[in-house]
């Protein structure tokens, strides 16, 4: 909320945004099940096999801010990675690997959780199924995503 600027509320809209305040990160967010740092902020070892590990390992996150492009029937839009979950914050096999499915066992099962804005843009009905698959930077097309870009990184 501090960085973000407020609560997202996923029924006060205006327009992508939140209609209380003006958010300082991207409205166009969403979270997978998987955090390439621990509790005490080190690299887990999985994050060695992430694809685009670097040579040299930087201390923020490999993860945090990268772009996700996400599908609903016909319509796509794009998000940035911003949190893990849902339930779940070491799910490499899903997100990088060839699970299917989700370990997550609570609720629907998600194996993705999306922002409001990424909700209306996908013009998507309640715990509907996407597909996903994540953008190199230089890749995502301009559009309402790109409004307000999170640049901030953090340890979750």
């Amino acid at each position: 909320m501090e960085h973000y600027g407020g609560i997202d509320d996923p029924d006060k809209r205006c327009g992508y945004r939140p209609c209380a305040f003006v958010p300082q990160e991207n409205p166009f967010y969403a979270a997978l099940p998987y955090n390439d740092l621990d509790d005490n902020g080190m690299r887990k070892d999985s994050a060695q096999r992430i694809p685009w590990f670097p040579a040299e390992s930087p201390k923020a996150s490999l993860i945090k801010n990268r772009w996700i492009e996400i599908r609903y029937q016909e319509q796509v839009c794009y998000a940035q990675w911003e949190d893990a979950g849902p339930f779940e914050e070491d799910d490499f096999e899903y997100v990088f690997g060839n699970a299917e499915t989700s370990r997550n066992t609570k609720g629907v099962r998600a194996g993705i959780d999306i922002s409001p804005a990424v909700r209306d843009c996908l013009g998507l009905p309640s715990n509907d199924f996407v597909e996903w698959l994540f953008r190199e930077k230089a890749d995502v097309p301009p559009g309402p995503w790109k409004e307000v870009i999170t640049t901030r990184d953090a340890a979750w």
